[in-house]
């Protein structure tokens, strides 16, 4: 049986999209109701996925660019409204929760750990998304990339995203899927978990993780592991270099 007592009063951040939720669903089905109605080519699902971590603009400018749009920079510009509006509207129609996710945000939040969402994703879009989901009342916070003075990878999103929630950056534990998450860990200087089912161009094993996790299930084994002063050796664990594409989503 797992000691929850290192739990009582540390800090849990979580990315959203790829690590809370599988939300590519309406993302990538978001950029493609864009491209086909400007007549073009929709993005496929595979192609699109691994790339969610560096934000829905990004994601619109390259479906755009593989759809052979020679302005994308520009139709970027002038569509990416139209993307958030029908993004909005069915943020959720497709998005779920990753299996294992509430039972594992429930068995922290009753053991005394402070919740909160650390994501670039605008603020407004995650908790609409966390609402619709019935998961917004699981968290003491949720800070989007318009509440912070530097988003992710930038060690402020996390530090600011802590300090909102009245949590000890001592006692936090970062829990994400890509480099834009570890590199704001390690640059903050609090432990990280990163799954490896996520939104990554880089498998997650290689971003050098402290535990690697490959189910909710093992989350809150981990999180009081290195609240201990613990760094079980995950089998594919390997410490590595931090590549850095940009992040936001």
């Amino acid at each position: 049986m797992t000691d929850l007592t290192a739990l009582n009063g540390a800090t849990i951040a979580f990315d959203l999209d790829g690590t809370l939720v599988e939300s590519a669903p309406d993302l990538i089905g978001a950029v493609n109701a864009i491209l086909i109605a400007e007549g073009l080519e929709p993005l496929p699902y595979n192609e699109g996925r691994p790339y969610i971590s560096r934000g829905a603009r990004w994601l619109l400018q390259w479906g755009l660019e593989i759809a052979g749009e020679q302005e994308a920079t520009a139709r970027t510009a002038a569509l990416f409204g139209r993307f958030i509006s029908h993004y909005g509207a069915r943020i959720a129609d497709a998005s779920l929760p990753f299996p294992g996710v509430i039972d594992a945000l429930e068995i922290l939040k009753g053991a005394g750990s402070k919740l909160v969402v650390c994501t670039n994703k605008p603020t407004d879009l995650s908790l609409s998304l966390l609402t619709k989901l019935d998961m917004a009342g699981l968290f003491d916070g949720v800070v989007g990339i318009d509440a912070v003075t530097a988003a992710k990878p930038n060690a402020a999103h996390l530090i600011e995203a802590v300090e909102a929630v009245g949590g000890d950056l001592g006692r936090t534990v970062m829990v994400g899927d890509a480099d834009i998450d570890a590199r704001a860990a390690r640059s903050a200087g609090t432990p990280l978990i990163l799954v490896d089912f996520g939104y990554s161009e880089i498998p997650a094993v290689e971003l050098g993780p402290d535990i690697l996790l490959h189910h909710f299930d093992e989350l809150v084994d981990a999180c009081a592991a290195l609240l201990n002063g613990q760094c079980p050796v995950h089998p594919l664990h390997e410490t590595t270099g931090i590549a850095k594409p940009e992040g936001g989503a």
